[in-house]
């Protein structure tokens, strides 16, 4: 039973660090988003 819980806490760890990763990764991606949505930001371009 010792290996089943340890197999689980490793398991648990894993998915909590890939869960935190990709929440990151959303985070950097939403607010590279923002960059295209200002039609005056592109005021200089003719």
């Amino acid at each position: 039973m010792e290996f089943f819980n340890s197999a689980v806490d490793t398991l648990q760890t894993i998915v909590v660090g890939l869960g935190g990763a990709l929440c990151v990764w959303g985070g950097i991606n939403l607010l590279e988003g923002y960059g295209q949505d200002n039609p005056g930001s592109n005021a200089h371009v003719r």
